[in-house]
C-alpha cells in the first residue's frame, strides 16, 4: 500500500443532532506521526457548544421502556452500526494508523473487529432482561436494571477507533445519552466510529461528539448534570476526575495504567520470556497500557535474556505506519514522544545501560527503537513507560520479584514466565494486578467472561461485559411490601 500523504477529515462535533463546527486552537496542528507535518489545525469546542450539549443530553435522557420489543428495536439499530462499520474498515484502519503511528496491518485488524464488538453488544440487550423477579416469599418484587443518566466518556489517543466504539457501544445500549471526547491527538477514527453511529439512526440525544483538549472534558466531567465518567488515560487527568466526581458522586470508570511488571522466574524458557516481552513490547507501538514495564528475571537468566531481547529487536522492521512491512511505526504524537526520551534519559542517568539495536528508517518522524534498560535499581524505574520501552532486573528469588512488583503496583495487568505452570499461576495470584498473564502477552484478554479489575494506581472499576452493565445502569428495586409483616 502506498504511504503517501492521506488527508484526515477535519474534526467536527456532533452537537444537539446535528453536525457543528469546531474552533481551532491558535498555533496548534495535529501531525503525521511519521513525517512531522502539519495534517490540521487542532481543533476545540466553545463553552458555549459544550454547555448546549449537556443542556441536551439532559433533555434527552429517559429510563424508558425495556420491554422485549425495546430492547429488540436498540438491538437492530446496533445491527446498523455495524454494518456501516464494516463499510468504513479500512477508513478507520488509515486514521488510526495515521494518528497513533501503529502499522496499518495492525489497526486493520483491529477495525475488523470493531462490528464483532458491536454486534455482541446487540446480542446482549436482546438476551439481557433489565426486568426480573426476585425471591421475596410470595410478594412481587422486581429488579430494573435502568440507566444512570448522561455520560462523558473521554478516550485516549493509543486505541483512537477501538476504545471510542467499545465505550460508546455499551453505553449508548444501556440507555445513557453520550457525550465523547476523544483525545485531541487522535481524533478521526473516533468520528468515523460516530459517523456510522449516526447513520444507524440513534434515538434523540443518545451520542454526542465534542472536540477539543483537557479542558474541554473538564467541563464535562465536572458539571452535575453528567452522571457516569469513563476515562482512559493518564493518572493526573484521572485524579483530576475523581476529585472533581467526588462532590456529586458520579459513577467512575478510570483505566490510569501502570509500569506493569513481568517475573521471569527461575525455571523460565528464556526464549519463551523474550518472544512474549517482545510481543507486548511492540502491540501497538508498545502504546497500550496492559504492556511490559519493569521486567524482573532470576539472576542466571537476566543476561541471557538481554542478549535474546536484543537479537530480536535488531531484526524488528521500523518504518512509515501505512507500510504493509513494518512491524513498528512511529510515536504517536511530539508529547509523547518527549516524555519517552525523557524517560529514558532518566534511566540512564540513573545508572542504566541503554540499548537500543533496532535500525530506523530515513523518515523525520517520531520514530524510536525498541529499548532495554538494564542495570538500574528497580527502585529508580518506577513510572509508566507507555511505548516500546522496559527496564531488566536481577533478582535473587520469587519472594524478591513479588516484593518489587507489589511495592509499587501497576495496578493493570503483569506477566509471569515458567515452565512449571502451577508454580507460576500461584506466583501470578500474589501479584498485584487486576489481570496476570502466563508466558504470553497474545490475548486482549483472558477469556469470555474476563473481569479485569483496575487495583490501586490503575484507576476504579474494570473491564469486562459484566462491568460494563455495572458502569452505565444501576439497579433499582421495585416491589410490594406488606404492612401485616412483623418488622
Amino acid at each position: 500500500m502506498s504511504t503517501t500523504h492521506i488527508p484526515l477529515p477535519r474534526p467536527v462535533n456532533y452537537l444537539a443532532d446535528e453536525w457543528a463546527e469546531t474552533e481551532s486552537l491558535p498555533g496548534a496542528w495535529n501531525l503525521d506521526p511519521n513525517t512531522r507535518q502539519p495534517v490540521h489545525a487542532m481543533a476545540t469546542t466553545a463553552a458555549a457548544d459544550v454547555e448546549r450539549a449537556l443542556l441536551h443530553a439532559e433533555k434527552a435522557y429517559d429510563v424508558g421502556v425495556w420491554d422485549d420489543g425495546a430492547r429488540r428495536e436498540r438491538a437492530e439499530m446496533l445491527e446498523r452500526v455495524a454494518a456501516n462499520l464494516e463499510d468504513r474498515i479500512e477508513d478507520i484502519a488509515r486514521a488510526d494508523s495515521m494518528t497513533s503511528g501503529v502499522p496499518i496491518s495492525a489497526t486493520r485488524a483491529l477495525a475488523a473487529f470493531l462490528p464483532a464488538r458491536v454486534r455482541s453488544t446487540a446480542a446482549d440487550v436482546v438476551s439481557i432482561p433489565r426486568v426480573r423477579q426476585l425471591e421475596a416469599g410470595g410478594r412481587d418484587v422486581r429488579l430494573h436494571r435502568l440507566p444512570w443518566g448522561p455520560a462523558a466518556i473521554l478516550t485516549p489517543w493509543n486505541g483512537p477507533s477501538f476504545i471510542p466504539a467499545a465505550k460508546v457501544v455499551s453505553a449508548v445500549a444501556a440507555g445513557c445519552p453520550v457525550i465523547l471526547k476523544p483525545s485531541e491527538h487522535a481524533p478521526s477514527s473516533a468520528q468515523i466510529v460516530v459517523e456510522c453511529f449516526v447513520a444507524a439512526g440513534l434515538p434523540t440525544g443518545a451520542l454526542q461528539l465534542l472536540h477539543g483538549t483537557g479542558d474541554v472534558g473538564a467541563r464535562l466531567t465536572s458539571d452535575p448534570r453528567v452522571k457516569v465518567v469513563s476515562f482512559t488515560g493518564g493518572p493526573g487527568a484521572g485524579r483530576a476526575i475523581a476529585r472533581a466526581a467526588a462532590e456529586d458522586f458520579k459513577v467512575l470508570q478510570l483505566e490510569l495504567g501502570g509500569n506493569n511488571p513481568v517475573l521471569v522466574l527461575e525455571d523460565a524458557d528464556v526464549g519463551v520470556a523474550a518472544d512474549g516481552i517482545i510481543e507486548g513490547l511492540t502491540k501497538l507501538n508498545g502504546q497500550w497500557c496492559e504492556g511490559p514495564g519493569k521486567v524482573l528475571a532470576h539472576r542466571h537468566l537476566a543476561g541471557p535474556l538481554l542478549v535474546a531481547l536484543e537479537q530480536r529487536i535488531a531484526e524488528l522492521r521500523i518504518g512509515h505506519s501505512l507500510d504493509e512491512d513494518a512491524d513498528l511505526g512511529p510515536i504517536s504524537n511530539e508529547p509523547h514522544y518527549e516524555t519517552l526520551q525523557t524517560r529514558i534519559d532518566g534511566l540512564r542517568r540513573a545508572g542504566a545501560r541503554i540499548s537500543q539495536p533496532a535500525g530506523l528508517p530515513d523518515l523525520a518522524g517520531f520514530f524510536l527503537s525498541p529499548t532495554v534498560a538494564s542495570g538500574v535499581d528497580p527502585a529508580d524505574a518506577t513510572a509508566e513507560l507507555f511505548g516500546p520501552v522496559i527496564s531488566l532486573h536481577a533478582v535473587d528469588s520469587d519472594a524478591e520479584a513479588l516484593r518489587i512488583a507489589n511495592h509499587n503496583p501497576s495496578g493493570l495487568d503483569a506477566y509471569v514466565f515458567g515452565t512449571d505452570l502451577d508454580h507460576a499461576i500461584e506466583i501470578g495470584s500474589r501479584v498485584q494486578s487486576g489481570e496476570v498473564r502466563i508466558n504470553g502477552a497474545k490475548l486482549a484478554d483472558l477469556g469470555d467472561d474476563s473481569a479485569q479489575s483496575f487495583w490501586g494506581p490503575a484507576g476504579i472499576g474494570g473491564h469486562g461485559p459484566a462491568e460494563s452493565v455495572r458502569v452505565f445502569c444501576g439497579d433499582r428495586v421495585v416491589g410490594v411490601d406488606s404492612p401485616d409483616l412483623p418488622i
